[in-house]
């Protein structure tokens, strides 16, 4: 079995789901006793906060490097936003990093569809890294036209997920967004933030919804014990 290391903190809260998840799939495939070996680098989410996503690049890095002193076979970045700086650290690094976005972009297409709705962060549906990741797979990109609803979304994520909390009309919110983009002619839903799936999820809407949270533990899985199913 192979070592993982996982980038965390950003937040706790879905870092949790990742190591939990993560054990779960392992010990489903091997049963007994049977868990991942991975180490955990738990970033504090306030200084991503205080520095902003954009100039947070110096954090995850250092996270990066202190994961692979420790031996980790592949290095997971435990938030779709902090994939804004993935190719980046990748070339800088020697191990591989396990891409988010590549793999959801996978997912996607297996399921042949062409044109998918995203809902994350501000900073994930605004800026390019990762719409463009998936255009590369002829996969076009919808994101909420309205910029107070991005900004919804963007409070919904920090204020409330990011500390664990749950909120109703949160929820209705998202759906509401999620069903316009839908009328636009999106025939998928990208759950584009780790914590999103707290909130919503594929018993919510007709079309599929891809959990990047679930896309990504499959492929950490499959790192793990080697088998070919994950892409790099």
């Amino acid at each position: 079995m192979k070592k993982i290391g996982l980038v965390g903190g950003i937040s706790w809260t879905s870092t949790l789901d990742y190591y939990k998840y993560i054990n779960e799939g392992i010990n489903q495939k091997l049963g007994g006793l049977e868990s991942v070996e991975c180490i955990i680098y738990s970033l504090n989410f306030a200084d991503v906060q205080r520095k902003t996503w954009t100039n947070s690049f110096d954090l995850i890095y250092k996270a990066c490097k202190s994961l692979i002193s420790s031996g980790v076979d592949a290095i997971a970045l435990c938030a779709n936003t902090a994939h804004l700086f993935a190719d980046e650290i990748q070339s800088k690094i020697n191990v591989p990093i396990i891409h988010i976005v590549t793999n959801t972009a996978h997912a996607i297409k297996n399921q042949k569809l062409s044109r998918v709705a995203l809902l994350g962060t501000k900073f994930t549906m605004e800026m390019n890294f990762y719409k463009k990741k998936l255009e590369e797979n002829n996969i076009e990109v919808l994101i909420p036209k309205e910029k107070a609803d991005i900004d919804t979304i963007q409070y919904i994520v920090k204020e409330e997920l990011g500390k664990g909390l749950v909120v109703g009309e949160s929820r209705k919110k998202m759906i509401q967004v999620s069903e316009q983009l839908i009328q636009r002619g999106a025939e998928g839903i990208v759950l584009g933030c780790t914590e999103i799936p707290m909130l919503i999820g594929k018993n919510d809407f007709t079309i599929p919804v891809f959990d990047t949270v679930k896309i990504h533990v499959d492929s950490i899985i499959d790192f793990v014990l080697d088998t070919k199913n994950s892409y790099l």
